[in-house]
């Protein structure tokens, strides 16, 4: 367990830290140019769309483990068929509900 651990966290701060330091800059480089706030709020409001995104697609995602792993269990289909199966389908709808969701919003 601990040899999974480690490396996922190494190979997950990293992106972190170069996200952040990017975002640094960007805002930076805005308050240089004098260019309003309002950039970035505009930016921050279109993040609240991604945050269901993000939030819709791991509810399906968790689905779709827990489907796959009651498929493995009582049916004989293989461990990978079912996992792979369901976490796509379970995805694919989540993604789906979001895009609905979004173009609701919109009108």
């Amino acid at each position: 367990m601990e040899e999974i651990i480690v490396p996922a966290i190494v190979f997950g701060t990293i992106p972190l830290i170069i996200f952040l330091v990017h975002r640094h800059r960007e805002r930076k480089a805005l308050i240089e140019k004098g260019l309003s706030a309002e950039l970035l709020v505009s930016a921050t409001k279109d993040r609240t769309l991604e945050s269901l995104k993000y939030g819709i697609l791991a509810i399906g995602l968790a689905i779709g483990i827990l489907v796959g792993n009651i498929l493995e269990e009582y049916t004989r289909m293989s461990e990978e068929v079912s996992y792979f199966s369901m976490i796509f389908l379970f995805g694919g709808l989540a993604l789906l509900t979001f895009y609905s969701l979004a173009k609701k919003d919109k009108e």
